[in-house]
């Protein structure tokens, strides 16, 4: 048995490699039992789904196969490969990815951050909302991961005024029922500091429980205990929920808007204006019902959401409000380069919104039709930060021999946007694009369409549903971005078999590829959450399985309404 399991072992560490290797031979009966082009086509498909669904080698490198498979195996000229990795889409990516860049450099995602939670107050279920509120807004213009890193350890420090240690509640939660006269545990010490946000030094809260009893300390324990989890899981949460309100939030988005040109070279219907129009209200409806689910499984919804009370909690809701007070103090005046960065994300996003909104006509009628694109707006914004100076400009310096003769630093240096840009995504982006050209040059596309011809009679209402559910299920095992673009093609002929407009379709399966709530290693802002070593899988679990219905719900409202 001992050998058996050794052996197991063995094979688990080099269980990329077996995969690797067992995949292509798996896969090569394809190449025979459907038409040539098509079967290698859907071979080269099947293959990088697998690779990415396992991670066997990198997303970005897996992304990288039809560069050299399409043209070796005769599915199509490199001439036609190479430039999918770079069309006007991935330039709109890149150009949201350079204005975070510059977000983060400033601290100005921070400032915001905390001046909201200020706003929403320190009651949980307030302080819950303001947390989700928060995440959603940086995640429409920063990257899930990067909001849910800054969002994890403001709220643990705001959690630590709240409660104080979470190892002390823990232990407070398994206090038993001791005999009269002994003396009770207490409730918990406020740390003299706050280490993660490095406040400086501040007293200890005198402990206000020592006249409660074992059974109202355990009870109190395990309150906090399921709030401080409610906290922790929000974040992540809202951070998926909200990347899906802008094209720039999520690659997926932007996924969709590229190979809808390749299937549908004349749809011209989705663009940063429409899609914010659309999905905003539809981020900001699941939201609040994902508040009302979370607040109400950790115990967040209670009196104290309206009603003042002068007790123990009030108290340590002050001193939250202190902790997040003194945070944004920390900050100091809004600073030049600041203001500059927030002018100019202001700008972005409205030239992007009002380029041409399809409800109203845009500013690119002012140009020649079909010359300016979003990548054209976004790319010329962010041109701009890279020779906007930093420092406020002076007449004076001109005429003062004393001042320093160096130049002010630009807005945002192209060696920082080199380290915070994630190139791998904007080459996943390439793999996906390149893929759907693939697929509808082999004629893989109407190939798969007949093969969805049992699902005519299916009511297009039904579809959304089913759709819905099937990504969001198979997101839960996939990076959404791997998932979105093995389901893009099937989409695309299923929505011409049902007789629908493509969009119907493809939107829903676009943007449930973000409902990923119920494992840590759905998302990578769900794994940095479980990470903290707060929350266990059932936690995400329960409270996952309800976000998914109520996203799947939500979704398909929006597609049969608004939509």
């Amino acid at each position: 048995m001992e050998a058996v399991l050794s052996f197991a072992k063995k094979l688990w560490c080099v269980k990329r490699f077996i995969i690797l290797i067992v995949t292509p031979l798996l896969l090569l009966p394809l190449l025979f039992a459907l038409p040539l082009r098509e079967g290698k086509c859907l071979y080269i498909v099947l293959l990088m789904a697998v690779f990415w669904c396992t991670e066997a080698l990198p997303l970005a490198v897996t992304a990288l196969f039809p560069v050299f498979l399409f043209p070796l195996l005769g599915v199509l000229p490199s001439n036609k490969v190479c430039p999918q990795y770079f069309l006007d889409t991935n330039f709109l990516f890149l150009s949201g990815l350079v204005m975070a860049s510059a977000i983060e450099e400033w601290n100005l995602h921070r400032r915001i951050a905390l001046r909201i939670l200020l706003i929403m107050g320190v009651k949980p279920a307030w302080l819950i909302l303001g947390i989700m509120l928060t995440t959603s807004f940086l995640s429409m213009w920063l990257s899930n991961t990067a909001t849910t890193a800054m969002m994890l350890p403001i709220a643990h420090a705001i959690l630590i005024s709240l409660f104080g240690d979470l190892d002390t509640l823990k232990e407070n939660c398994k206090i038993k029922d001791k005999p009269t006269g002994e003396s009770q545990r207490k409730m918990h010490t406020v740390p003299t500091e706050m280490q993660i946000l490095t406040l400086e030094e501040r007293q200890d809260v005198p402990d206000k429980f020592e006249s409660l009893t074992p059974a109202e300390i355990r009870k109190e324990a395990e309150y906090q205990k399921n709030v401080w989890k409610g906290f922790l899981i929000a974040i992540p949460y809202s951070a998926s929920i909200g990347g899906t309100a802008t094209l720039t939030g999520t690659a997926p988005n932007l996924l969709l808007v590229g190979s809808l040109k390749n299937f549908f070279p004349a749809c011209d219907l989705i663009n940063f204006g429409s899609w914010f129009v659309f999905a905003c209200p539809l981020m900001l409806l699941f939201l609040l019902l994902g508040w009302l689910w979370i607040s109400f499984l950790y115990g967040g919804l209670n009196t104290r959401l309206c009603l003042k009370k002068k007790d123990f909690r009030a108290e340590a809701e002050a001193r939250a409000r202190a902790v997040i007070k003194a945070d944004y103090e920390k900050l100091g005046p809004i600073q030049f380069a600041e203001g500059a960065i927030a002018c100019l994300f202001f700008l972005f996003a409205a030239l992007l919104f009002t380029r041409d909104p399809k409800f109203f006509p845009g500013w690119s009628k002012l140009f020649k039709a079909g010359f300016l694109s979003d990548a054209v707006t976004g790319v010329t914004i962010v041109t701009i930060l890279f020779f906007f100076p930093s420092q406020k400009p002076s007449i004076k310096w001109w005429f003062d021999k004393q001042a320093p003769n160096t130049p002010s630093p630009p807005l945002l240096s192209w060696k920082k946007a080199q380290e915070s840009v994630p190139w791998n995504i904007i080459l996943l982006l390439g793999g996906g694009f390149a893929m759907a050209k693939g697929c509808e040059e082999s004629g893989l596309s109407s190939w798969i369409g007949g093969q969805l011809q049992p699902l005519e009679s299916v009511s297009p209402v039904v579809a959304v549903l089913l759709i819905t559910v099937v990504v969001a299920s198979f997101t839960e095992l996939a990076s959404n971005t791997a998932t979105i673009i093995i389901f893009l093609p099937i989409l695309a002929e299923l929505a011409m078999r049902l007789q629908v407009n493509p969009l119907y379709l493809m939107i829903p399966g676009t943007v449930s590829c973000s409902y990923a709530f119920m494992l840590p290693v759905s998302t990578p802002p769900n794994a940095i959450a479980f990470a903290s070593g707060h929350l266990v899988v059932k936690d995400m679990v329960r409270t996952g399985v309800v976000m998914n219905i109520i996203g799947v719900l939500v979704l398909s409202l929006a597609m049969n309404t608004w939509g």
